[in-house]
């Protein structure tokens, strides 16, 4: 299986999920596209066929740690997001969504899926470009979402009670499951080796 590199991003990322996405790195940044109908959600209600859509995700290393970037989505249909994905199996995992939501608003949005999804909507977002933020601490994650890179918002604070240590993937994904297809764009993207101290004091 080929693997990628991505600037900032200090483990190698593997295409998984279909249908594929087309990515790229240019000028620092990892510009990402999914294609029509992809999308990672297990409706509540029980409708619908199971989701597929590609993305590039790799194991990081073991321990606490942080992993940020900037994200910015060429929006054009609803639910098109760019997202950092945790995923631990077939069934089990969460997102850290930059999304169009119906009313043609970006918004911040969380979903986490233990069997079936949930989905949160956090915050409105003006322009097309948001900070978004993935931490590990023990054996608990932590989704926060900034509007300057600076101060940082928690969305969401949760386990996914992963099984077998080391087949937890982190990474990235562009969805659009009402669209056509839909490009994000990943830059200054980093990773620290530790989660923030207090996770909810903005730091």
């Amino acid at each position: 299986m080929n693997s990628l590199t991505v600037p900032g991003v200090p483990f190698p990322l593997h295409a998984q999920g279909e249908p594929p996405c087309a990515h790229e790195i240019a000028d620092g940044a990892l510009r990402l596209t999914g294609q029509a109908g992809t999308d990672l959600f297990l409706d509540p209600a029980g409708t619908g066929t199971p989701p597929d859509g590609g993305r590039l995700t790799g194991v990081p290393p073991e321990g606490d740690f942080s992993l940020a970037a900037r994200v910015r989505v060429e929006f054009a249909s609803a639910f098109d997001a760019g997202v950092l994905l945790v995923h631990a199996a077939e069934d089990r995992w969460a997102k850290l969504c930059f999304e169009y939501a119906p009313q043609k608003v970006p918004t911040a949005v969380t979903v986490v899926t233990r069997g079936t999804s949930d989905d949160a909507n956090a915050f409105e977002v003006t322009g097309d470009t948001l900070w978004l933020r993935v931490a590990r601490s023990g054996r608990a994650w932590a989704f926060h979402a900034s509007t300057d890179g600076e101060w940082w918002r928690l969305l969401r604070y949760f386990t996914l009670d992963e099984g077998e240590p080391g087949r937890t993937t982190v990474g990235f994904l562009a969805q659009s499951p009402t669209g056509q297809g839909c490009t994000a764009v990943f830059d200054r993207t980093t990773f620290t080796p530790a989660a923030p101290a207090d996770l909810r004091d903005g730091s």
